[in-house]
């Protein structure tokens, strides 16, 4: 790894970055060289829900457009050269899936309509790392991870709510990995539906695999690969259900475990990213239990001793330009720039560290 320039600034014990490292600006310009050949790639798979998939808005001359941001703000200097195109990283290979479908693959460069996370992330790597590396994006939106992305290995329970007809107090069981539908009632028969607990998992994951098992096909000449960590920007679905916000820490959990295991890459690192609307000591309901999860598996925060020094959360709260999730915070694409750098150089120190 390259030596890199530490712009973290200490927050509560979890990665926040300086202002001038989310705009970008001590980010050089790709110089447009291959990364270290005779090294294996190193794989870092992105999963969520649709702000990982991206809905930050690239062309238009006003203010929350990329092409605003860089022309008019002088942000993100990194992503255009001298004669204001578009530049190309030659050391960061981006492949993107969805549900079966292969949507990018090529070198990272600004080449959609909307981005998501991915080129900030990309460029903390390259900058970083001596070795090649592929930022794999595999998702879709609308997912919950106490449903669609639920992990191998996670049991039913039982969750007691109060009806919102009736007022009165119900017992339901909810699905475990496999089982389907979402919930029944406590005693009674279910009748699954044509969805299941982690069908969304098993989607995710089955195209990420399908790009690792064919690999030279999306890394032209590697030299074989690790898979070196996860990032993972998702809990907005899981804010609607009481249920799945509750369960949200140990889902969590689970799921950092066995995305590690199904990928036999027991040393990758994770960076999740909080949702941006939910502020530290004044979000409430659901936005907060979600909030206390992501922040507790940070390694930083003693709640899970196993992951200190390989877990980190992002809070985003102060970068998410106001923001909500379920807004796709106004498609503002400096929200998406900042996340993805915050998340890139969070992953940067725990590589380095």
């Amino acid at each position: 790894m390259k030596p890199i320039h530490q712009t973290f600034a200490a927050v509560g014990g979890l990665a926040l970055l300086a202002t001038s490292a989310v705009q970008g600006a001590d980010i050089p310009d790709p110089d447009g060289k291959p990364a270290d050949m005779t090294k294996p790639v190193q794989v870092f798979i992105l999963m969520g829900q649709s702000n990982m998939v991206g809905a930050g808005k690239v062309k238009g001359d006003k203010e929350g457009t990329l092409e605003f941001a860089v022309k008019n703000e002088n942000l993100y200097p990194f992503l255009v050269d001298d004669a204001g195109a578009w530049t190309t990283r030659q050391d960061v290979r981006y492949v993107r899936y969805m549900t079966g479908r292969m949507l990018k693959n090529d070198w990272m460069s600004v080449s959609e309509g909307k981005i998501g996370p991915e080129l900030g992330i990309g460029a903390q790597l390259g900058t970083a790392m001596e070795e090649p590396v592929m930022v794999l994006k595999s998702c879709i939106g609308n997912r919950s991870l106490g449903w669609d992305l639920l992990p191998p290995g996670s049991k039913g329970y039982d969750f007691t709510e109060t009806d919102k007809k009736t007022g009165k107090e119900v017992t339901y069981t909810y699905a475990g990995y496999k089982e389907s539908p979402l919930r029944w009632e406590k005693g009674s028969e279910p009748e699954p539906i044509g969805w299941y607990a982690g069908k969304q998992w098993d989607t995710d994951i089955a195209d990420a695999k399908k790009v690792l098992e064919d690999f030279n096909t999306y890394y032209p000449d590697a030299k074989g690969y690790e898979v070196a960590g996860f990032f993972y920007w998702q809990g907005d679905k899981d804010r609607y259900n009481l249920a799945h916000a509750t369960k949200y820490e140990e889902n969590l959990v689970n799921f950092i475990k066995a995305l590690r295991e199904t990928f036999d890459a027991p040393d990758a690192k994770f960076v999740c990213a909080t949702l941006g609307q939910a502020e530290k000591g004044k979000a409430t309901g659901n936005d907060a239990l979600i909030l206390e999860a992501q922040l507790a598996v940070d390694g930083e925060s003693g709640k899970h001793p196993e992951f200190k020094g390989n877990v980190a959360t992002v809070y985003t709260n102060p970068i998410s330009q106001g923001g909500a999730s379920n807004g796709h915070y106004g498609g503002n694409a400096k929200t998406y720039m900042d996340v993805g750098l915050a998340m890139g150089e969070a992953m940067v120190k725990l590589l380095k560290d």
